[in-house]
């Protein structure tokens, strides 16, 4: 960990190495958690991703993963679900709200929002879930975008621990701020925004940076071949995975980044940086991990 001022630290792999340890013989998988991941909609082809990002978090270490979604994208996504669950949500109404909070009261962590589409209900739900919520939840692609356009006072409301995933784009959606002053003062705007509403931030980047408002970690990776649609999906899986089985700080979300970027690495080597897709980064994170190990000895 190499110090950039009071608060601001430049993370390496060898600072991760004791999250991702050996596990003891006599382990079983309700020892490594529960991940969650709600999203998916007609209106975008991305229930395929669903099953990726499930797919991720279990890749990541997380004991067992559930997927909750619409009935209406069940026919899409289901042929997909191998070692997963599947949550069926029904039509909107008293038993919807019912249904959600028995769904989410019993997992670790919850990623929300990958593929969700313009549904009049979504921000309706995602105040409830954060309101009634009380694991790690991680809140990325559109429900980023259903979050900026809600009144930000409902994180100070919250029962769980948020992480925001944003790229520059989503951020500036945010903080009514643009792209380019984002870019001359990321590491301020993220760490002023977190420590206003007591969150952590992770703004993607090829310098990513995640602050909680006291503490900054960047995290310099990436290649090419990871500017894909779907590789700040893979991301979320991973985090959702990791915390669903390690403890909500600056060092596991780092530790996400980390791994994702080196198995985008791995992926761009066999597949080069014009043919990636983001499933090459999933089919890598094992081999991402190993470094870690390598780390300990």
């Amino acid at each position: 960990m190499n110090r950039i001022n009071n608060n601001t630290y430049e993370i390496e792999i060898s600072d991760i190495k004791d999250l991702v340890k050996e596990r003891n013989i006599d382990s079983n998988k309700g020892d490594f958690g529960k991940a969650g991941i709600y999203g998916g909609s007609l209106e975008y082809s991305r229930a395929l991703k669903l099953a990726y990002l499930s797919l991720s978090a279990l890749r990541s270490g997380s004991g067992t993963s559930r997927v909750l979604v619409r009935e209406e994208v069940l026919p899409l996504l289901g042929p997909n679900i191998l070692e997963q669950t599947l949550c069926i949500l029904p039509d909107y109404n008293d038993k919807f709200y019912d249904k959600l909070k028995n769904s989410i009261k019993d997992l670790d962590s919850l990623a929300f929002g990958m593929g969700l589409g313009s549904d009049k209900h979504l921000e309706e739900i995602l105040e409830f879930i954060i309101k009634n919520y009380t694991g790690n939840i991680i809140i990325d692609a559109n429900g980023l975008n259903i979050l900026s356009r809600m009144n930000l006072n409902i994180l100070k409301e919250k029962s769980c621990n948020i992480l925001l995933t944003p790229h520059l784009k989503e951020f500036s959606r945010l903080i009514n701020k643009s792209i380019e002053e984002i870019k001359k003062d990321s590491l301020n705007l993220v760490k002023e925004f977190a420590s206003t509403y007591k969150i952590t931030v992770l703004l993607k980047g090829h310098t990513t940076v995640i602050s909680n408002g006291n503490d900054t970690y960047l995290v310099t990776i990436g290649c090419p071949g990871m500017a894909t649609a779907g590789s700040g999906d893979v991301l979320s899986g991973i985090l959702s995975g990791l915390l669903a089985y390690l403890d909500f700080n600056l060092l596991t979300a780092t530790a996400g980044v980390l791994i994702n970027g080196i198995a985008g690495y791995l992926a761009e080597e066999d597949n080069t940086d014009i043919s990636m897709i983001a499933s090459d980064t999933i089919n890598n994170i094992s081999n991402a991990i190993r470094p870690v190990w390598q780390a300990l000895l």
